[in-house]
Parts: structure tokens; C-alpha cells; sequence
């Protein structure tokens, strides 16, 4: 398996702890030019400038054709826009973890078995194999209560 991340120091200690050397790393640094801005108010919401990124390879033998962010950065605007949750200065927040938790797994379930992706014309379990048929929010509900079920 190979893994991506940006240069975050704190992602290299929590891979090495999670995958020891079983796992080709490699991490994607991107440096921003300082930005010109005239207030403190435009500084923080106008984005700085990328400059340049540099491939890092720290554990493995990562393919430097692979090194890449842009999967989980499109897949976290994804979540930000369908949760408001993750949106900065909202107050769709959840008060407990474990509502949080709720809220991203059924985000997930629906994003690949309910929804229709316009470039695959089908859902991501759909055309990863994982189902043959397009499911509906009442077959999320009945996994929910099947669970529940053998739970208890």
C-alpha cells in the first residue's frame, strides 16, 4: 500500500507507529509564498499562493508517479460541502463525538451507495464491485437495524 501526506511532522510518527515498514510513504510539501494582503481580516481568508511542492519519500519505496494529495483534498471539500459540520464559522457542529461519528458514516454510505457519480454513472460500491444494484436511504436504515439486532 502506498500512502500520501502532507509534510505535517506529526503524520510521520503516527504512520511509522500504525504500519512499521510495511508501507511505501512518502510525503508532499508544499511551500506558499508569503501573502501581500493590506488587513489581518484579508490575510485570513484569502488563500496564499503554492510556489511549489517537493516529493519525500520516508518509509518504503513509494512511485513518485503516485505521490499525490489531491484524492483526500477533493474528498474532504466533498465532506465540508455535504456536512456543513466541517465548514468553518457554522454552528451545524455536533456537541458529541459520537454523533460526529453518526453523521460521517452515513455521509459515507450515501456518497458510495445511494449516489450517482456523474463520471461513473453508477456508485462507487457499484462500480468497485461491492454491490450490483444502487441502494436507497432504506437499505442504509435496514443495515443500521440489522446490526443493531445482532448487537443486542
Amino acid at each position: 500500500m502506498q500512502l500520501t501526506t502532507d509534510g505535517h511532522r506529526a503524520y510521520l510518527d503516527a504512520v511509522s507507529d500504525a504500519f512499521a515498514d510495511n508501507i511505501d510513504y512518502a510525503m508532499l510539501v508544499k511551500h506558499y509564498a508569503t501573502p501581500q494582503v493590506e488587513t489581518e481580516a484579508a490575510r485570513r481568508y484569502s488563500p496564499t499562493p503554492c510556489i511549489g511542492a517537493e516529493k519525500r519519500a520516508r518509509i518504503g519505496k513509494p512511485d513518485p508517479d503516485h505521490i499525490s494529495t489531491s484524492h483526500v483534498e477533493r474528498q474532504n471539500l466533498t465532506m465540508r460541502m455535504c456536512m456543513r459540520r466541517f465548514t468553518r464559522l457554522t454552528n451545524a457542529f455536533s456537541k458529541k463525538a459520537a454523533n460526529h461519528v453518526h453523521a460521517v458514516s452515513l455521509h459515507f454510505m450515501y456518497y458510495n451507495f445511494v449516489r450517482i457519480h456523474q463520471t461513473l454513472r453508477c456508485s462507487p460500491a457499484m462500480a468497485a464491485g461491492v454491490t450490483e444494484r444502487l441502494w436507497d436511504i432504506a437499505d442504509i436504515v435496514q443495515v443500521v437495524e440489522d446490526w443493531e439486532t445482532t448487537k443486542a
